[in-house]
């Protein structure tokens, strides 16, 4: 993919800011690895407050905080009960196997969301024959769902077929930022039915790099036995953590912005004949939709939007996502939907 002037790929795509440039540049560093970068233990500080934890760890990537934390939770052997669309399924190389040994059993549901009577129904009592349930995941919000937002009675209700079973639950938290925003709720407030919960700070917060893990003391304690194992510990990570108190700052709130932008665009596109949206609700920041009608291929439109500076991912064959974030404005995403519809339209 060549990198257009309009980025409607992923929430990945975003630079730093100015101003955020500057708080890198300036900010205190030290051994990260020793427990001694000021900016580093501030920002996790900041994140454990933010989630309601006791503590967190600063990691480079989401996916090393979904696989550490399923590498304390389990044992070679045990599931992972999980949505079919989730991330540790389909996006993270086998890691859960490859890693911990772990399977994951897979759960259906509308958009990302599965029912707490069939995660109760996936699993499986203690037996000899059977793979030992060890840990409950969520997704927050849901990516394949379409950026939808479990409410706090879903995660409720999952809790407490989690606590009958005895088992913990950790949340993806990729976007719980925009789930918060979406739902006028604190993040804390989504995160206290999990055990352990992470948030991104590289997709709508605009940072270049790292993620932050949060849970029980003991628990960190834990994942930076694994983060060593892996080779995720750092020297001066403080300038990438001040970029995370920065966006933490100034970067949330502003989520309302792309999700409005995401809303915009799907009415635009959803006038043409040959597009459906494959959500009945835009809730964030995520716009999923069908192009079968379409004689072109998603593909194919989205290589003829990329000759315009466009980019816009073919998802499937026949289905496409765009997805809004902070260098992105609403004067784009009308260009974009515009462009969309010119190229069906010419077809």
């Amino acid at each position: 993919m060549n990198e257009g002037r309009i980025n409607l790929y992923s929430d990945t795509q975003t630079r730093p800011t100015a101003a955020m440039r500057e708080a890198i540049a300036s900010a205190e560093v030290g051994d990260e690895q020793g427990g001694n970068d000021p900016s580093v233990n501030r920002l996790c500080a900041e994140v454990a407050e933010l989630l309601g934890k006791e503590d967190s760890v600063f990691l480079p990537s989401g996916t090393m905080c979904n696989e550490l934390a399923i590498a304390v939770h389990c044992n070679a052997g045990d599931e992972v009960y999980a949505h079919a669309s989730a991330h540790i399924l389909n996006f993270e190389g086998g890691a859960p196997a490859a890693i911990s040994g772990v399977q994951i059993c897979p759960i259906a549901g509308e958009r990302g969301i599965y029912a707490a009577e069939d995660l109760a129904a996936a699993i499986r009592p203690r037996s000899r024959y059977f793979p030992r349930a060890a840990l409950v995941e969520v997704e927050q919000t849901a990516n394949l769902g379409g950026g939808a937002v479990w409410t706090h009675d879903e995660l409720a209700a999952v809790r407490q077929v989690a606590d009958e079973h005895k088992l913990p639950v950790h949340m993806d938290g990729a976007r719980l930022a925009n789930a918060a925003v979406a739902a006028g709720a604190s993040m804390a407030s989504f995160a206290q039915y999990a055990d352990t919960a992470w948030i991104d700070l590289t997709k709508g917060l605009g940072c270049p790099v790292g993620a932050v893990l949060a849970g029980s003391a003991a628990f960190i304690e834990e994942v930076w036995f694994w983060k060593q194992r892996v080779g995720g510990s750092m020297r001066q990570a403080g300038m990438m953590a001040a970029a995370g108190s920065y966006a933490l700052a100034h970067h949330v709130e502003r989520l309302a912005v792309d999700h409005a932008n995401a809303k915009r665009f799907a009415t635009l596109i959803d006038a043409h004949p040959h597009v459906r949206l494959m959500s009945p609700e835009v809730e964030t920041n995520l716009v999923f939709f069908d192009v079968a009608a379409s004689p072109l291929s998603a593909p194919d439109i989205s290589a003829r939007l990329e000759a315009r500076g466009i980019n816009i991912g073919a998802f499937t064959d026949q289905s496409m996502r765009a997805c809004t974030h902070l260098d992105v404005d609403t004067g784009m995403v009308e260009e974009a939907a515009a462009a969309v519809v010119e190229i069906l339209a010419s077809a």
